[in-house]
C-alpha cells in the first residue's frame, strides 16, 4: 500500500484503489485516503478523495453511504466553487443523478424530498447551462418507480427529446434504461431492438453490457428465442459474478435459471453471493434478490423438493420451504417500506408478480453442467372419478396390440394387466402371457417365470409359444455368461419345436422365436470369444442365422414379428462379417437391418444399428454416410431413445459435423448432448466429454464468454485419469484461449501454464513449446514482464530443441519489446533482436530444401523489420538526440526490404509494408525526396489491385505524400508505423 506524502502519491493511490474489487475493502480504503487528503491542506486534494469516496460507494453494496461525501462536496462548491478544476466541476454536477437514483432506492427517504431534489438538480443544471435531458430521465425514474405510468410516459418523452451534452448518461446506460420500459410495458420486441448496440458492444462502459444483457433475458425467452437467451445468460454472468454491485443483474441470473428448469444452477448462483441476503445499502436491489430467491424456493416446493437443504443467509441451516417463507415475507416487508414512501401499492404488486411466475420452458439446456431436479411430487395426485383404471378386457387387448406389434412399451402394459388381475381368476393363456412379460422385464432374474410362462402355454394348448419359453429362458443364461449351459438348455427345444413345425404342430412364428433364441445364444459365443474368433464358432453362428432367415423368406408379409426377425438376422450376420468379409460388407448388412427395421413400422430398433454402421462409415472415411446414419438414429429413435444413447449419439454427430468444418451444427449437437448426459445421472464422464467439445466448438464462433463458461464448467469434471491427461490440456488450453480473447490475460496464462506443466511430460515437447509460448504472450498482456520474459525463454528453449527456427525467433523477439519497456534493458532489447537475425541467417544456410529457405527468409525478413521498429521506438523514447537511432532503425527496415524483395509477388505485403515504414523515418530524417520515392514506389506496386491490402497501403503511402508536402523539406511529419 502506497505511502501518500503528496498529491501525487494521493492520486496514484487513487488509481490503485480503483482498480481494486468493489467492496468494503476498496471502500475502507477510500475512507483512508480522504483523511490523508486533509493532510496535506490542498483543497483540490479533499474535493478528489471525496469524489473517489462517492464513486466506489456507487459502486458497491454500500451506496448509502453516498450521500454524506456528496452533501460536503456540494457545500464546499457552493462556498468556493474556484477550488474545483473543469474536471471535478464535471464530476459534482454528474454525480446529481447518482443522488437521485440514490436516493429512490432507499425507502426511508420521503418523496417529497426527492422530489424537491429533482427541482434542486433541474436548477442547477441550468444555471450551468446544462440540457434538462438527465433532468427528465431522473424524473422518469421517479414516476416508473412510484407506477405513475402517465408521468413516466411524458418524461419519458422529454428525456428522448431534449439534446444530449455531457450531463446526459452514456449512451449504452441510456440505451438500457429505455429498453427497460419499453419491456416493463410489455414491448419486448421493441426493448431488444434498443439494446441492440449495446449487446453488439457499440456502446459500453464500467456496467454495461452487463446490465443489458440480464435484463433482455425473460424478453427472449417470451420472444422464444432461446438459442440467445441461453448465450446471453453464460456471457452476462460472467460479467457480474466478482461485481458487488450488480446484485440486481444477478438477480435476473438466478431468475431466469429458475424459470428454465436450471433450479440447480440458480442453488450455485444464490450460494456464491451469501451477503446479497443481507446487505443493506441498497435496499431496491435487495428487494430484487429476495424476490427471485422467494421464485426459485416455492419454485422447488412445488417439485416436492420442499426439504431440500439450500443455501441461505448465513448463520443457519434452511430447507426450500423454510427460505421461500423468510424470503417472501422480507421481500414483501421491504416493498411495503417503499409503497409507504411512494403511497402507491406499485412496488408490492411488481414483487408479488415477480415472485409467482411461473416456467418459461420445462428446460433449457444452459451447456455448463447441470443436475436435472425431479419433480418428485409430495403426495400422490387423487385420480378424477373419470380416470378409473381401464377394465381388464381392454388392458388385456392393449397388452396384446402392443406385443404383438413389437411396441416399446409392451412390457409395461403387461405390468398393467398383472396388478389389474390381482385376485381375479385367468385363463391359462392369460396368465402365460403375463408371466412370459414378468421374465422379460426380470432378464437373468426372471428364469423361474419363463418356466411359469412355459407350463401355462401348454395348459393353454400351445406347445410351440411353450417351447419358445424355454428357449428364450436358455437366451437368458447366455446373457449372464453361461453360454455353454444355454445352449444345452436351447437344444432340446430346439429338435422339438422343427418337429413340431414339420408335423404343422405349431406356426412359424414359434418356431422362428426359438431358432432365433439358438442364433443369439451362438452369437454371444462369439461376442465373448477372447482374441480372434475361431473359424468354426462363426460358421456355426452363420448357419443358425441364416436358418432363421430360411424361415422367414417369403412369409413376413405384414407380420411385424418376422419382419423384425428377419432384420434381426441381417444385423447379426453383419456382426459376422465384421470378422470375416470385413467392415465394409458389415456397414452394407446393418444399412439393409436397420432399413428392414424401418420398413417394418419399427424405427426405435433400428437406432443401435444406425450407430454401428456410422462408426463403420467414420472409420471407413465416409464422413457423410456416419453423418446420415447419426441424424437416422437420432430420428428412428424419437422419445424412445434413453437419454444416454441420445447423449451418445449427438457426441458422435456432433464430433463428425466438427470434423468437416461445421462448428455451429456441432455444437448445437454438443449441446444437445450435455443436456442429456446431465439428464442420465450416471455420473459426469460423458457430460464433461461434451462440454468439452461444445466449448472448442463455440471457440471459432466467436462466442469467447459461452466457450469459457463450458469449458470452466468441463474441468470441474474432466481427469487425466479417466478422459485422459490430452483432453485435461486441450480444454486447458482451449479455455486460455477464449480468456485472452475475453482480455483476461492473467486468468489465460494460468490456464496455459497450468496446460504446459502437463505437456511438460510427453515425450512429443512441440505442445509444450506452443503453450508455454501462448502463456508468455498472456503474462506480457496481463502487465507481468517479468514473469512473461521467463516464459519467453523457456518456450525458446523448447523452440530450439525441436529445432523450431521459427518459434525461437519469434520468442526472441517478444523478449526484445519486453526488454524494450525497462530503461535498463533497452541494450538488452537489441542483442535480442540480433541474435534473432543470426538464428535466421544460420538456419537458412542449413535448411534442407528451397522451401524451407524462402521460410526462413520471410522471417528474417521479419525479424529486420522488428528490428528497425523497435530502434525507432527506442530513439522515441529517450532523451539522446533521435537522428541516430532513426538511422540504424532505417538500417534494418532497408535490409528487411531487400529480403522481401528477392521473395518475389509472395512477399508484396510485407515489402510494401517496410518500405512505408521507411519512409516515414526518411521524412523524419528531413529526407522529404527519399520518403516521396518510397511512397510512389508502394503505389506503382499495387497499381492494378484493388483488394483491401492494396487499398491500405496506397492509403497510407497517399498519406505520406501529403504529409511530406504540407510540412516541406524540413517539417516534421509525424511517422506512423504501418
Amino acid at each position: 500500500m502506497s505511502e501518500i506524502t503528496d498529491f501525487d502519491s494521493l492520486r496514484h493511490a487513487m488509481a490503485e484503489n480503483s482498480e481494486r474489487p468493489e467492496g468494503p475493502a476498496r471502500n475502507a480504503r477510500a475512507e483512508q485516503l480522504l483523511a490523508e487528503a486533509e493532510k496535506l491542506d490542498i483543497p483540490l486534494a479533499v474535493i478528489e478523495a471525496l469524489g473517489h469516496q462517492l464513486k466506489v460507494y456507487n459502486y458497491s453494496s454500500e451506496k448509502d453511504k453516498m450521500f454524506v461525501p456528496f452533501a460536503r462536496l456540494l457545500r464546499m462548491w457552493d462556498e468556493r466553487p474556484e477550488d474545483f478544476d473543469a474536471y471535478e466541476t464535471h464530476s459534482l454536477h454528474w454525480v446529481f443523478k447518482w443522488m437521485s437514483a440514490g436516493m429512490l432506492d432507499q425507502p426511508h427517504i420521503p418523496l417529497a424530498s426527492i422530489e424537491k431534489w429533482l427541482g434542486e438538480m433541474e436548477h442547477r443544471y441550468r444555471l450551468a447551462g446544462h440540457s434538462e435531458r438527465a433532468v427528465r430521465s431522473a424524473e422518469f425514474s421517479v414516476a416508473a418507480h412510484v407506477g405513475d405510468v402517465a408521468r413516466a410516459e411524458r418524461a419519458y418523452t422529454a428525456w428522448l427529446a431534449a439534446d444530449r451534452d455531457d450531463m446526459a448518461d452514456c449512451h449504452a446506460c441510456e440505451l438500457h434504461g429505455q429498453g427497460w420500459w419499453q419491456a416493463e410495458r410489455g414491448r419486448d420486441t421493441e426493448a431488444l431492438g434498443l439494446w441492440e448496440p449495446v449487446l453488439e458492444g457499440e456502446y459500453t462502459c464500467a456496467h454495461e453490457p452487463h446490465t443489458a444483457l440480464a435484463s433482455s433475458l425473460l424478453p427472449l425467452l417470451r420472444l422464444g428465442r432461446v438459442d440467445d437467451a441461453r448465450a446471453h445468460h453464460l456471457r452476462g454472468f460472467r460479467m457480474v459474478r466478482s461485481m458487488e454491485s450488480m446484485r440486481g443483474a444477478y438477480a435476473d441470473h438466478v431468475e431466469f435459471c429458475a424459470l428454465t428448469g436450471n433450479e440447480a444452477r440458480a442453488l450455485e448462483l444464490i450460494a456464491e453471493r451469501p451477503a446479497y441476503f443481507t446487505d443493506s445499502g441498497h435496499p431496491r436491489s435487495r428487494l430484487d434478490f429476495l424476490s427471485v430467491v422467494t421464485l426459485l424456493m416455492e419454485r422447488l416446493t412445488g417439485l416436492g423438493l420442499g426439504d431440500r437443504p439450500v443455501p441461505g443467509p448465513a448463520g443457519r441451516d434452511w430447507t426450500a420451504r423454510e427460505l421461500a417463507t423468510h424470503a417472501r415475507a422480507e421481500a414483501l416487508a421491504l416493498s411495503a417500506r417503499f409503497d409507504a414512501r411512494n403511497g402507491t401499492a406499485y412496488v408490492s404488486e411488481r414483487a408479488r408478480a415477480r415472485m409467482d411466475q411461473r416456467p418459461l420452458t420445462d428446460r433449457l439446456p444452459l451447456g455448463v453442467r447441470s443436475i436435472r431436479t425431479a419433480a418428485t411430487p409430495t403426495a400422490p395426485p387423487t385420480p378424477a372419478p373419470e380416470a378409473a383404471e381401464p377394465e381388464l378386457s381392454v388392458l388385456l387387448a392393449e397388452a396384446r396390440r402392443q406385443s404383438d406389434t413389437l411396441q416399446p412399451h409392451a412390457v409395461e402394459a403387461w405390468a398393467a394387466v398383472a396388478r389389474a388381475a390381482e385376485g381375479t381368476e385367468l385363463a391359462a393363456r392369460d396368465r402365460a402371457e403375463i408371466a412370459d412379460h414378468r421374465a422379460m422385464e426380470l432378464g437373468p432374474e426372471g428364469l423361474e417365470f419363463f418356466e411359469r410362462a412355459a407350463a401355462y402355454y401348454t395348459e393353454a394348448g400351445d406347445p410351440g409359444e411353450s417351447l419358445a419359453a424355454r428357449a428364450r429362458a436358455a437366451y437368458v443364461q447366455a446373457l449372464s455368461g453361461r453360454v455353454e449351459e444355454a445352449l444345452a438348455a436351447v437344444a432340446g427345444p430346439y429338435d422339438e419345436v422343427l418337429a413340431l413345425y414339420a408335423e404343422d404342430g405349431t406356426g412359424v412364428r414359434q418356431t422362428v422365436s426359438v431358432v432365433m433364441a439358438r442364433a443369439r445364444i451362438l452369437m454371444r459365443r462369439v461376442h465373448e470369444a477372447d482374441g480372434e474368433v475361431e473359424r468354426g464358432a462363426l460358421d456355426v453362428a452363420e448357419a443358425a442365422v441364416r436358418e432363421v432367415l430360411a424361415l422367414v423368406e417369403g412369409r413376413a408379409g405384414d407380420d411385424v414379428r418376422l419382419a423384425a426377425r428377419a432384420a434381426e438376422a441381417t444385423a447379426m450376420l453383419a456382426e459376422l462379417a465384421a470378422h470375416g468379409e470385413g467392415v465394409a460388407r458389415a456397414g452394407e448388412l446393418f444399412e439393409r437391418a436397420a432399413a428392414g427395421f424401418v420398413a417394418a413400422g419399427l424405427p426405435w430398433f433400428a437406432v443401435e444399428y444406425e450407430a454401428r454402421l456410422a462408426g463403420i462409415a467414420h472409420h471407413l472415411g465416409d464422413v457423410a454416410g456416419a453423418e446420415r446414419a447419426l441424424r437416422a438414429a437420432l430420428e428412428h429413435g424419437g422419445a424412445y431413445l434413453e437419454p444416454p444413447g441420445r447423449a451418445r449419439l449427438n457426441l458422435q454427430l456432433a464430433e463428425v459435423l466438427g470434423g468437416t468444418g461445421r462448428p455451429a451444427e456441432a455444437a448445437e449437437h454438443a449441446l444437445e448432448a450435455a443436456h442429456w448426459a446431465d439428464e442420465a445421472g450416471e455420473g459426469p464422464e460423458l457430460g464433461a466429454w461434451a462440454r468439452q467439445l461444445l466449448g472448442g466448438f463455440l471457440l471459432p464462433l466467436g462466442r469467447w464468454a459461452e466457450a469459457a463458461e463450458v469449458l470452466e464448467s468441463a474441468l470441474t469434471d474432466l481427469s487425466a485419469e479417466t478422459h485422459g491427461d490430452g483432453a485435461v490440456v486441450q480444454t486447458q488450453w482451449w479455455l486460455g484461449d477464449a480468456l485472452s480473447e475475453l482480455g483476461e490475460h492473467r486468468a489465460a496464462a494460468e490456464r496455459r501454464l497450468q496446460a504446459a506443466d502437463l505437456a511438460r511430460q510427453w515425450p512429443e515437447q512441440q505442445d509444450h513449446a506452443t503453450l508455454a509460448h501462448l502463456a508468455a504472450e498472456s503474462l506480457g498482456a496481463a502487465g507481468m514482464p517479468a514473469e512473461a520474459d521467463q516464459a519467453y525463454a523457456r518456450a525458446g528453449e523448447l523452440w530450439r530443441s525441436l529445432g523450431d527456427v521459427h518459434g525461437l525467433v519469434r520468442s526472441l523477439r517478444a523478449r526484445a519489446w519486453l526488454a524494450l519497456r525497462d530503461d535498463d534493458s533497452r541494450a538488452f532489447a537489441g542483442e535480442l533482436m540480433e541474435q534473432g537475425v543470426q538464428e535466421c541467417a544460420t538456419a537458412m544456410d542449413t535448411a534442407p530444401d528451397d522451401e524451407a529457405r524462402r521460410q526462413l527468409a520471410l522471417e528474417l525478413g521479419h525479424t529486420h523489420r522488428q528490428f528497425g521498429d523497435l530502434l525507432a521506438r527506442a530513439a522515441n523514447d529517450d532523451d539522446t538526440p533521435i537522428e541516430p537511432g532513426f538511422e540504424a532503425a532505417l538500417a534494418q527496415v532497408t535490409r528487411a526490404i531487400q529480403v522481401f524483395t528477392s521473395l518475389g509477388p509472395a512477399a508484396l505485403h510485407a515489402r510494401t509494408g517496410a518500405e512505408l515504414a521507411a519512409g516515414w523515418l526518411e521524412a523524419d530524417l528531413g529526407r522529404p525526396d527519399h520518403s516521396r520515392a518510397r511512397a510512389r514506389t508502394v503505389l506503382d506496386a499495387y497499381a492494378d489491385a484493388d483488394d483491401e491490402p492494396a487499398a491500405l497501403r496506397t492509403g497510407e503511402a497517399e498519406r505520406m505524400l501529403r504529409a511530406v508536402a504540407e510540412n516541406g523539406e524540413a517539417g516534421e511529419t509525424g511517422g506512423a508505423e504501418v
